[in-house]
Order: C-alpha cells, then structure tokens, then sequence
C-alpha cells in the first residue's frame, strides 16, 4: 500500500514460518522488488510487526523508498536484496 510518495507499507503473510524472522524477511524481499519496480534503488525499514495466529504468521512491515542511498543504518540496496531473495526462493512483488 503506498502511503505517500515515497512512504510504502507492507501486508504479508504466511504459514509454515519456523519463526518471525520468516515473514520479515519475505516482507523485506517484498520491499525490494517493489523498489525496484517503481525505479528506484533503496529502501529504509522503519517497522514491522509481527504476529502468529494459528499457525498463520502475518507482518505489516513500513519502509521509505529512494533513488539514494537514505540516511540511517536500516537500508536496502534493493539489488542486492532481490537478487538474495530470487537465491533463497523467497518471492518479491
């Protein structure tokens, strides 16, 4: 969901995580390849909450997304994480 021009928010979910850091890490993987498609080449995490019900694991992850490399030590360089994600079979957007 975009939030503002450069302010993106990130809905996933997923069973069979073997824990939190599974549905971040696809959330992270969703923001790259969203970057990525808008043109741009990074992206800084902001936050992302976790939670399991019944085997289901969701996160609502937010992220700004740049041309630059942004200011903070939270930042993706969105090729290098998409082409990890495409090695570890974890879908992008």
């Amino acid at each position: 969901m975009l939030l503002d021009d450069d302010l993106v928010q990130f809905n996933v979910s997923m069973t069979n995580a073997l824990s939190a850091r599974d549905v971040e890490n696809y959330a992270e993987c969703a923001a790259a390849g969203y970057t990525l498609i808008r043109g741009w080449g990074f992206a800084r995490h902001l936050r992302t909450n976790v939670d399991e019900e019944a085997g289901v694991w969701t996160a609502d992850a937010v992220y700004t997304i740049s041309p630059a490399l942004p200011r903070g030590i939270r930042t993706i360089d969105a090729e290098v994480v998409s082409a990890a994600c495409a090695e570890k079979g974890i879908p992008t957007v």
